[in-house]
């Protein structure tokens, strides 16, 4: 076989604040062949995505190539000119992003920025590239393949973006292409259909393939080699049988682990407390001006019931636009219901927060599923935690400042990290002082909306633990919302599965219940498994998608 990537002791160095060049990447070797996958695995930190990027010659801001040789199809990437290099981006080696919603231009339309890159390096007349771009759409099975391209990006769903950048980056019909994290952002049945596009697409055109990922079921199912990366070293490099199931190296076997979090340790609910926490009967709410019946004009919420007893924790499961953040933002006041009842703590509160007391805010918290959109990035840790600290129970002074300190104790942060600001953090600390900022109301229920959706195996299980290990100490209630069971599973006494704004089922995981529901049954099949095998066993996108 030939290979298209062949890196020889590649050596990438930052600089700190000091002024010193520390390595972040250390003497990395690798070659890939045309037609072959290799996943870079590793958690946040690892170097995964800083390795990818030198394939486009490219190293981040305050980082240089140190050492070693990038060879992509034969030219090394870290010696051409930077004008050398921008001739091969896009057309020998391409890119496609974690976020494709960030990648488009939302004023420009889809078409016109497939097909940028044949305009850019002269590749073909305009008319040749639009037919070369619906070809593609037809292949990544894009809905309506002749008619997308005219629409604007937030006209399409967030799986169908992800493909449309697939398309952007292949339209050039580059040897070499870098998955950066594609599928994170999506839920289960989407991440399916997305998954079997790429895989169809870059076999076919025997594309060299560089997949970043910390999902090692995602990977089982693209990758042909897996290579492991921990503080910038690589720890082991094999097939992706030999490392799902004869792993080596203990920081391998540590991941797999993780892969399964530990579905126990829960506390029982207190024995005859049978009033519910929180209680909503027919809840509907969603979004748009209000129509003649009274409802908004997207109802993205309908006549929704559910229970949270003290002491247990709830899930909330479903695929992208089924209604589970919305019924979230619904609880917690921040988009008022337009229907229904909520009960807490055995009062009513009211649909909208700004009309509820202070008490009943701080009972009832929600933590966001961005840390970075969700902390001031001009604020400092004290800041963010003292905040609510004043509001809710008047503390300043010396008396805040301990208490700041007792918060990120109890997430397991360094007090030293009070004075940073979020940017000077990495998404999983970032992650715990977003929910240090909800402890600090002291409150008897968080809703949590996909927290752990944006980091890698090892620190999403690390927060799981974190999160029972505070129930168990202080009593809190959850209300979980995810579209990664294994996480609903790891946590959730009772789950509710919704679909199109409604719940369809509930499921009880310690009774071993099996979903009934074809919804249910859907969502259930599509969890990525560790088996190389899975994703070709899948009955096809059209079969799965025929339910009631």
């Amino acid at each position: 076989m030939t290979n298209l990537v062949e890196i020889r002791g590649l050596t990438v160095e930052a600089t700190t604040d000091s002024g010193r060049w520390i390595q972040i990447l250390k003497g990395i070797d690798l070659d890939i062949a045309a037609g072959e996958t290799v996943a870079f695995i590793g958690e946040s930190g690892s170097g995964k995505t800083t390795a990818a990027m030198t394939l486009l010659g490219y190293a981040r801001p305050g980082c240089r190539i140190s050492g070693g040789t990038v060879r992509v199809d034969g030219r090394d990437m870290a010696s051409l000119s930077e004008k050398e290099r921008a001739a091969l981006r896009g057309t020998t080696v391409a890119y496609v992003p974690q976020s494709a919603a960030a990648a488009f231009n939302p004023a420009a339309t889809i078409m016109d920025q497939v097909i940028e890159v044949t305009r850019i390096h002269r590749l073909m007349p305009p008319d040749e590239a639009r037919r070369r771009a619906v070809a593609l759409f037809h292949a990544l099975s894009l809905p309506d393949p002749d008619g997308i391209g005219d629409r604007y990006p937030h006209q399409v769903s967030g799986g169908q973006l992800q493909r449309l950048a697939a398309a952007m980056a292949l339209i050039g019909d580059p040897k070499v292409v870098i998955f950066d994290e594609p599928t994170t952002a999506l839920d289960v049945t989407t991440q399916v259909e997305v998954l079997r596009a790429f895989k169809a697409v870059t076999a076919k055109r025997r594309i060299a393939c560089v997949y970043v990922s910390h999902d090692l079921a995602v990977v089982a199912q693209i990758a042909d080699r897996i290579m492991v990366l921990r503080n910038g070293a690589v720890q082991e490099t094999g097939s992706v049988d030999d490392i799902l199931t004869r792993p080596t190296h203990p920081y391998t076997k540590e991941l797999l682990h993780a892969f399964h979090p530990d579905t126990g340790g829960r506390s029982a609910p207190p024995v005859g407390d049978a009033a519910p926490l929180l209680e909503i009967k027919t809840l509907s709410a969603g979004y748009g001006p209000p129509q003649p019946n009274g409802q908004p004009l997207v109802l993205a919420v309908q006549g929704v019931s559910l229970q949270v007893k003290r002491g247990t924790n709830l899930g909330i499961i479903g695929e992208s636009g089924c209604g589970k953040s919305t019924l979230a933002r619904a609880i917690a006041g921040i988009l008022p219901a337009c229907k229904g009842d909520i009960q807490f703590d055995g009062r009513e509160l009211w649909h909208s927060a700004g009309q509820r007391s202070r008490e009943q805010l701080r009972d009832l918290q929600i933590v966001f599923q961005h840390a970075d959109t969700a902390l001031n990035p001009a604020k400092s840790i004290e800041d963010i935690l003292g905040r609510p600290l004043t509001f809710y129970h008047g503390l300043r002074g010396k008396a805040r400042d301990a208490r700041v300190d007792a918060l990120l104790d109890m997430v397991h942060l360094p007090r030293a990290l009070r004075h940073r600001r979020p940017a000077e953090l990495s998404g999983g600390q970032k992650q715990r002082v977003n929910f240090a900022r909800a402890l600090a109301a002291e409150p008897k229920l968080i809703l949590c909306d996909e927290i752990t959706s944006a980091l890698d195996t090892v620190v999403a299980a690390a927060i799981i633990d974190l999160l029972k290990e505070l129930q168990r100490e202080l009593g809190l209630s959850y209300i979980f919302i995810s579209h990664d069971l294994s996480v609903i599973e790891a946590i959730c006494d009772e789950i509710i599965v919704m679909y199109r704004g409604q719940t369809v089922e509930t499921i009880i995981p310690s009774a071993r219940q099996q979903p009934q529901h074809p919804y249910s049954q859907l969502l259930f099949s599509s969890v990525p498994k560790l088996d190389p095998t899975w994703l070709d066993t899948l009955n096809s996108d059209a079969d799965r998608m025929r339910v009631a």
